[in-house]
């Protein structure tokens, strides 16, 4: 266990903006390149295919401005405090154990159940980001559309309740799964690795 913790010595070369950059960079290659969408997704046969790269990949590729001007603006309004926080370093880390894993277990359960799905997008590590954001920063507010304010913890829990519900229903064509498996992945990383439990965060700071 306290190989598992050993810290990185702090240094911050703001890697928020070089994962941002590299997205952006995908996305118009991939505009320009589309059947690039089918190698560097991740499609649910991706280990039978021997296409390894794409648990990696996938991360970077998004289907249309919306995908990706929402993502991008998630990762650098909670990517920045959280790498500010941690370190560059443990942002990387954090960021790529859960997109990574949220997409290798992604693939599993919808092999399993027979879902034909092309993971695609920073969403699921993206999701973990802001629930690192609530974890680190328990008392702070998040403004929706810059209005309604919303504390981060409670953000965390709503958005994981409507992420259930469409994933029960079927709402859309977005893999809800992948963005729960964010937050749960999120979740094992604070006790495992940084021997911080997010509950007792959460009830220490709003008591």
């Amino acid at each position: 266990m306290n190989r598992i913790r050993k810290p990185f010595a702090y240094s911050f070369f703001n890697a928020t903006a070089a994962l941002i950059s590299v997205n952006i960079g995908v996305f118009f290659l991939t505009s320009l390149f589309p059947r690039l969408v089918l190698y560097l997704g991740m499609s649910r046969h991706w280990f039978a295919g021997h296409w390894y790269w794409q648990p990696v990949t996938y991360l970077f590729v998004h289907s249309g401005w919306t995908h990706i001007l929402f993502n991008m603006i998630a990762l650098f309004f909670f990517g920045i405090p959280v790498e500010r926080a941690v370190g560059s370093k443990e942002f990387l880390l954090f960021y790529f154990f859960c997109g990574i894993f949220d997409g290798i277990l992604s693939a599993v359960l919808y092999h399993f159940l027979g879902i034909g799905v092309l993971l695609i997008g920073a969403s699921g590590a993206v999701y973990a980001l802001l629930f690192a954001y609530a974890v680190i920063f328990p008392r702070n507010v998040v403004y929706i559309w810059g209005i309604l304010p919303v504390a981060a913890p409670l953000l965390v829990f709503v958005y994981a309740l409507i992420e259930i519900g469409s994933q029960i229903t079927g709402a859309s064509g977005i893999a809800h799964l992948t963005h729960l498996l964010g937050f749960a992945l999120a979740w094992v990383y604070f006790p495992v690795r940084m021997g911080i439990h997010p509950l007792r965060v959460w009830k220490d700071a709003w008591r």
